[in-house]
């Protein structure tokens, strides 16, 4: 190991024990509630729904809400937390913060074997602190565990270009994404593709090499799937990876897609906390492709990660801030390695690019330009869609039409000048700097209103008590009811209004009654005679001051 390699694993270290802090650090505090992140909290209860059932009463199916179809591995992963230390709060958000310290440490090493250890440290100091990334690794939903697999999964594939049959993890750790979230597909096809094109150059052997392990791993861990999992249970998986995960989802027609390519980069506020890697992860991700036919497979891996996840954002929903966490790693990788390079923006190779073939790249190139300008302007008519597309558009077409009419002289520009390793370690030092200033914001007015809701509620119902409601998943974690899921169409919908032998529904009564949907007002609808029984302050939407109420259905019978 040489000195340099030895200097970076304390560094290493030190960084994801930061990022351990801050993921583990009061752990039963609400999400983010403003400014919002995109967390739903009740959701955490719903889908850690089954693996409580099993570390509760024995059985993984107590209802008709079963999300372990779609998650089976986040299923098990938080069935293991509890069994180890019980079940609460805590530990069902011990599973997320656990997935995403790993992935700080995996996605650095990743990086570190492509671009050097100045480049790995990068990597490691913004994904450990990234302010959005951090509170998704402090909630128990499945994005952490799905994207920490998709990091992991790479740097296998950065493993595999030495030693080939690391190819086969890289397979299995993006069936393990897919089978954590489906949303995971677009890495399993981006990957396939990266192995494909390997395939067809025969004059690199040990490409080839690795892309026949990395299939041979794909095709075992989804056979072994299929054949223990899917097909033994394949009603029930495909209610709730098709019919409910994606003909439920927005429209698929061309006006829909229009106006999820207009939203992408304005809709939430993730790409303006990242702005400026976004748009060096941009310029990067164009370096790789302009130097494609000599990258190496994991560059050409992060350039697919990035582009097809962004197809699949597009054709299905931008409307979820949650969705767009799987491409935080992916553009701090690419950041990390633009600015460890030390020299221009996009390397030497651009120059060689004529302006054909740029002009040919045209619509690539203005949506790209829309991205890079999209969450500056949208902060001129913050949460004003329509406006923020125009403004965005206006200056996305203009800064597109500078580079393909001055694209010679741009691409001299943009490639030449060097910077030094300090100013590199500067711009990631105040990158830090404003994550932690978040993180701080955060911790000095966090609240505990779920948590001691939840509490709450355990002193009122006894242990086994069956409670309607999406919130009665909410609150179910620091008690032992038996929480009757009501989602819209799907969950315990069908005899929703005909429950007789369940009392109780827990549903918000601030910012509004059955705030959740309308499936639950039609409860209360059924039962005219109703009581709120007991109210508790739970912090959901951006005022932070919501109420829900315990009701009992039967009260005027």
């Amino acid at each position: 190991m040489t000195a340099r390699a030895r200097s970076f694993v304390p560094v290493l270290l030190a960084l994801v024990a930061l990022g351990a802090v801050l993921r583990t650090a009061w752990l039963r505090a609400d999400p983010p509630w403003f400014p919002t992140v995109g967390i739903i909290w009740h959701d955490e209860g719903a889908w850690v729904h089954n693996a409580r059932n099993k570390a509760l009463f024995g059985a993984w199916r107590e209802d008709e809400w079963n999300p372990m179809y779609v998650a089976p591995v986040f299923t098990v992963a938080e069935y293991a937390s509890f069994s180890a230390f019980g079940v609460g709060t805590w530990q069902a958000r011990l599973v997320s913060a656990v997935a995403g310290t790993i992935s700080i440490a995996l996605l650095a090493l990743g990086v570190r074997r492509l671009a050097g250890t100045s480049a790995g440290a990068i990597a490691a100091a913004l994904l450990a602190t990234d302010y959005v990334y951090v509170m998704y690794d402090r909630a128990a939903i499945m994005e952490a565990l799905m994207v920490a697999c998709i990091v992991a999964a790479w740097w296998a594939s950065t493993r595999a270009e030495d030693r080939p049959e690391w190819g086969a993890l890289a397979g299995v750790l993006a069936a393990a994404a897919y089978f954590t979230k489906a949303a995971a597909a677009f890495y399993v096809a981006a990957l396939a593709i990266a192995a494909a094109w390997s395939l067809l150059r025969p004059r690199v052997s040990h490409e080839r090499k690795a892309a026949v392990w990395t299939i041979a791993g794909l095709a075992v861990a989804f056979g072994a799937a299929a054949l223990l999992f899917v097909l033994p249970h394949w009603t029930d998986y495909r209610f709730y990876n098709w019919q409910m995960s994606v003909t439920r989802k927005p429209s698929y027609d061309l006006r829909s897609i229009v106006t999820r390519v207009s939203w992408f980069p304005i809709l939430h506020d993730q790409f303006s906390r990242t702005w400026l890697i976004v748009v060096v992860g941009t310029l990067g991700g164009w370096s790789i492709l302009v130097r494609w036919a000599r990258a190496l497979t994991s560059e050409r891996l992060l350039l697919l990660w990035l582009a097809v996840g962004i197809a699949e954002l597009l054709v299905h929903d931008v409307g979820n801030e949650r969705r767009f966490v799987f491409l935080i790693p992916v553009l701090i990788a690419i950041t990390a390695i633009v600015l460890a390079r030390g020299k221009g923006l996009l390397p030497e190779d651009v120059r060689l690019v004529s302006s054909k073939t740029v002009w040919l790249l045209s619509p690539a190139i203005l949506y790209s330009a829309y991205i890079v300008c999209g969450p500056v302007a949208r902060l001129a008519f913050i949460y004003e869609v329509k406006e923020e597309a125009r403004l965005s558009g206006i200056l996305g077409v203009a800064l597109g039409l500078v580079v393909l009419v001055f694209w010679e002289r741009l691409a001299v520009w943009l490639s030449a000048g060097r910077w030094s390793t300090r100013v590199a370690a500067a711009l990631t030092a105040a990158l830090v700097g404003a994550n932690l200033v978040e993180f701080t914001q955060y911790a000095m007015r966090r609240t505990y209103k779920n948590y001691y809701a939840s509490v709450e509620l355990g002193r009122v119902l006894p242990p086994g008590t069956e409670v309607q409601g999406k919130l009665a998943n909410g609150l179910a974690l620091e008690n032992g009811i038996r929480p009757i899921f009501i989602g819209h169409g799907f969950g315990n919908f069908a005899d929703r209004k005909r429950r007789e032998d369940v009392r109780y529904i827990l549903t918000y009564t601030a910012p509004a009654l059955g705030y959740e949907g309308s499936q639950i007002e039609d409860v209360l609808a059924a039962y005219p005679g109703w009581r709120v029984i007991m109210s508790f302050d739970v912090a959901e939407t951006p005022s932070g001051h919501d109420r829900a109420a315990l009701i009992d259905k039967r009260a005027g019978h």
